[in-house]
């Protein structure tokens, strides 16, 4: 369906294409979604019944944790439900408002995780680095602070790229996407786009570079500091920790750099490729984020073994 450019009438609802190209197999796809999003529910529902129950781990850096685990299940939840709806029943129709929000949860709260894994490596820095000072340094209070500036921050800079949608004049309303991605849409405008592209491109860019270059800074001093740990038991502990990190902060920002981009420059990535892994990228990260931190932190693990413990007697 297509609009005049020149009516200056908006649709009241999109149309999702799903992945170009591999529409027939939307079916057998939505399986491997599906199951993901079950371990990503499961995993970070079971992170935070953890932490609430063990007034032992009410810490920084498990209270950090529990922020990315309401940040992944948000970000999951915004998209799977809607995008299995889509494979298995073809339910392709979304109105403007629901796309409008499901974008502003999308790019809000990516910007919120960014900022959370930026406290978490200012957390670690503090806890190697010094540690003799790291319960004045960073009180409980400090970290619920810290959260909302992460929240006002992601919020406050994605709320003017949401209400920039209003503005435009759409020509067509079928989104070449599996959900409402913010250069998805403003595709579809008829003209009038610039604003959205120099906003969006300054936000991401602003949030992904200095909170990237933050946490490099923080990983370089925590590097130094740990080498020069004379027990091997010691580096190898601070390694296992920051480890975990790590891998957390590399699952966020590869794919995340990488479909941004694209959207943006990768004409030559073929378009089913750029949106199946934007796909995955809100699901697998929320998937494995529990997982590394399970293998990786004993204080978890040994948590959740008592939890699924009590669990078992009482049923």
């Amino acid at each position: 369906m297509q609009f005049s450019n020149h009516s200056h009438q908006n649709p009241t609802s999109f149309l999702l294409m799903g992945i170009p190209g591999l529409e027939a197999s939307h079916f057998w796809i939505a399986f491997p979604f599906c199951s993901m999003y079950a371990l990503a529910v499961l995993g970070n529902t079971a992170v935070l019944l953890v932490v609430h129950s063990e007034p032992s781990l009410h810490q920084p850096m498990y209270l950090f944790l529990c922020m990315l685990s309401t940040i992944d299940l948000v970000l999951c939840t915004s998209t799977v439900p809607k995008l299995l709806a889509l494979f298995w029943a073809n339910a392709a129709e979304i109105a403007f408002e629901a796309c409008a929000t499901q974008m502003f949860f999308i790019h809000g709260f990516s910007a919120i995780e960014s900022g959370i894994l930026l406290a978490m490596a200012f957390d670690r820095y503090l806890a190697i680095c010094r540690p003799l000072h790291y319960g004045s340094l960073l009180p409980l209070e400090a970290v619920g602070k810290l959260g909302a500036v992460a929240v006002f921050r992601g919020l406050g800079l994605m709320t003017p790229l949401t209400c920039l949608l209003a503005r435009l004049s759409y020509c067509n309303r079928v989104v070449a996407h599996s959900y409402c991605e913010h250069m998805a849409v403003v595709k579809l405008a008829c003209r009038g786009t610039k604003p959205n592209n120099i906003y969006g491109i300054s936000a991401a860019t602003l949030v992904v570079g200095t909170d990237s270059i933050c946490i490099a800074v923080s990983y370089a001093l925590i590097l130094r500091a740990v080498l020069g740990l004379s027990s091997k038991e010691a580096r190898a502990k601070t390694f296992g920790t920051c480890g975990s990190h790590l891998g957390v902060i590399l699952l966020f920002y590869t794919p995340g750099l990488f479909s941004f981009y694209t959207q943006r420059f990768g004409q030559h990535v073929p378009h089913h490729i750029h949106i199946l892994l934007a796909d995955l990228y809100l699901v697998v990260p929320p998937m494995l984020n529990p997982i590394i931190y399970g293998m990786k932190t004993k204080q978890i693990r040994d948590g959740a073994l008592r939890l699924l413990k009590q669990v078992t007697v009482q049923s």
